[in-house]
């Protein structure tokens, strides 16, 4: 994935639109681009969204401190934090994920405490699936964003972090096992 700005000239200026887009290959082997998310217009006029303020964390100091991002091809204002110019056009997006909603419904898993129940009752397979990680998917999936099982095995598995979280890789889900 990487960042696409579209210039459009309107009433005498020039004018920017970001988007970030990611390229796929079909099964023609054709790679096409498809749009992941608009950002919107970032030119001059919206210098101020620039000015939000990062909270990083200074591993040197061990502590939080605040740094203002800027494009590298803008003059940095002044301002009360630590500058950054960032060099837009080398972003990449890679394989961006849910995250939170799934990490939420983990931890009600872990709370309501059904590994226990589960682990005797769910052995892992001859061929070392983990049927306990299936059911977890399972469950999540029906909590977070119910749909079928060929939507969860085709695009959900894929942009959720489910994989991260349970230690799968994709072959759970490549497998049919879902």
């Amino acid at each position: 994935m990487f960042l696409r700005a579209k210039k459009r000239i309107k009433d005498g200026k020039e004018h920017r639109y970001w988007s970030v887009v990611e390229n796929r290959r079909v099964s023609s082997g054709k790679t096409i681009q498809r749009q992941v998310l608009y950002l919107g217009e970032l030119g001059g006029s919206q210098q101020a969204q620039w000015n939000r303020v990062l909270e990083a964390f200074d591993e040197d100091a061990g502590r939080m401190r605040q740094i203002a991002l800027f494009p590298e091809e803008r003059a940095v204002p002044g301002v009360q934090a630590e500058a950054v110019q960032v060099r837009l056009k080398d972003f990449e997006l890679h394989r961006p994920r849910q995250w939170g909603n799934c990490w939420l419904a983990l931890d009600l898993w872990e709370q309501l405490q059904l590994d226990a129940f589960w682990q005797g009752r769910l052995l892992p397979s001859r061929k070392g699936t983990s049927w306990l990680n299936v059911l977890k998917t399972l469950a999540c999936y029906r909590l977070i964003d119910p749909g079928s099982e060929w939507r969860l095995h085709r695009q959900w598995w894929n942009t959720s972090a489910m994989g991260d979280l349970l230690g799968e890789d994709a072959a759970l889900a490549e497998s049919h096992k879902l």
